[in-house]
């Protein structure tokens, strides 16, 4: 795995997917600003990108504005309610559409997930595009398969006081 300051980086992040790890895990909030530093790694950032759900509160807009603030993008979807009150809110397709998207002219693409539905857009990433990836995520709630398939692993935590918010 090469990382050099010549690279040019995408970072993604699957918001749901490391807010329930920081709370199930730690009962903290992710401390965002950190994960970016770590992912970036002294790189050219490119492009940095939040995946986000808006519930039906609206109590997220303070910390939509604090991403924006650190330079990340948000890309942001309605959570939906079904008949019987079943909720569903994700980004997994987005999230990979872009990743295809940004392979194709950047050096790596750095995934804030440890989702393993994303192990298919890892295998297809490296056998058909130039670009490494890497993951950044909880190492005890990220798939086995996508640590493996990853070209780095960055796990939070060896060093969770520095990657939660107190």
């Amino acid at each position: 795995m090469i990382k050099h300051k010549n690279q040019r980086v995408a970072v993604l992040i699957d918001v749901q997917n490391m807010y329930y790890s920081a709370r199930n895990l730690y009962g903290r909030k992710v401390n965002f600003r950190e994960i970016l530093k770590t992912a970036v790694s002294n790189r050219k950032l490119i492009r940095a990108v939040a995946y986000v759900i808006r519930t039906e509160g609206g109590e997220e807009k303070s910390f939509w504005e604090a991403l924006s603030r650190i330079g990340i993008e948000i890309k942001m979807k309605d959570l939906q309610i079904f008949p019987g009150g079943l909720k569903k809110g994700d980004w997994d397709v987005g999230l990979a559409v872009d990743a295809i998207k940004f392979s194709d002219y950047l050096d790596a693409i750095v995934l804030v997930t440890g989702d393993g539905d994303f192990v298919p857009l890892v295998e297809y990433i490296k056998s058909a595009r130039p670009a490494q990836i890497e993951i950044i995520a909880f190492g005890r709630t990220t798939s086995g398969k996508l640590k493996e398939m990853a070209d780095d692993f960055v796990d939070l935590d060896q060093q969770p006081e520095k990657y939660l918010i107190k």
